[in-house]
This record gives C-alpha cells, sequence and structure tokens, in this order.
C-alpha cells in the first residue's frame, strides 16, 4: 500500500487548517506544535522532508528554494489573502485523496 501524504504547516497559516485536517483524520504537524516558530525557511523544509511531510505555505521564498534544486518531500503554495482556512482544508482533503508520498516528491501544487 502507498503511503499518505502528511501535511507540515508553516508558522504562516492558521492553525485551524491543522484542526480541521486532523478532524478529517489527516496526518499534519505545525511549525506551532513542534515549537518552530521564527525559525528560517531551510529549517522548515529541512524538518518537513526529515519527518517526510508536504510543506504548506504562503511565503514564496520556498518556491526559489525548490527552484535552487534543494530536494523536497513537495511543496503546496497559496497566496495570502486569497485563499482561505475552507480553501486550504479542502485542496488538502482532495490531494491527500489522490496523491501518494512519492508522488509529491519534489513537486509544487499551487491553490
Amino acid at each position: 500500500m502507498a503511503e499518505s501524504l502528511r501535511f507540515y504547516l508553516d508558522e504562516n497559516l492558521p492553525v485551524e487548517i491543522a484542526r480541521q485536517l486532523r478532524l478529517r483524520g489527516i496526518d499534519v504537524v505545525t511549525a506551532r506544535d513542534l515549537g518552530l516558530l521564527g525559525v528560517g525557511d531551510v529549517q522548515h523544509l529541512d524538518r518537513a522532508q526529515a519527518m517526510g511531510c508536504v510543506l504548506c505555505t504562503h511565503d514564496a521564498d520556498f518556491l526559489e528554494l525548490a527552484a535552487s534544486g534543494v530536494e523536497h518531500q513537495g511543496i503546496v503554495f497559496g497566496q495570502q489573502d486569497v485563499h482561505y482556512i475552507g480553501d486550504w482544508v479542502n485542496w488538502l482533503t482532495l490531494m491527500h485523496a489522490i496523491y501518494t508520498a512519492s508522488d509529491m516528491t519534489n513537486r509544487i501544487e499551487f491553490l
């Protein structure tokens, strides 16, 4: 059986997204959960990679890191003030249903 997606929400996303995903049985962790508020983007991406999680963010700097060739388990990017909590929850729930962890390796999805 293919490995399910796990999500890592950086500090820019509301923790309510994580709460809603957990109610749906989806494995998700936040930077706040891990005590990683205020750390740099590379540290967030490294932690997500080490945990086998797709990183979810509003921060376009992660797109630049990915473009530079940094390996990652996947990045989901949504523009701030354009996508709301429900948008994130619906999109990540759909991704969880259709993608495996290997499908998302070094892949970027835009909301």
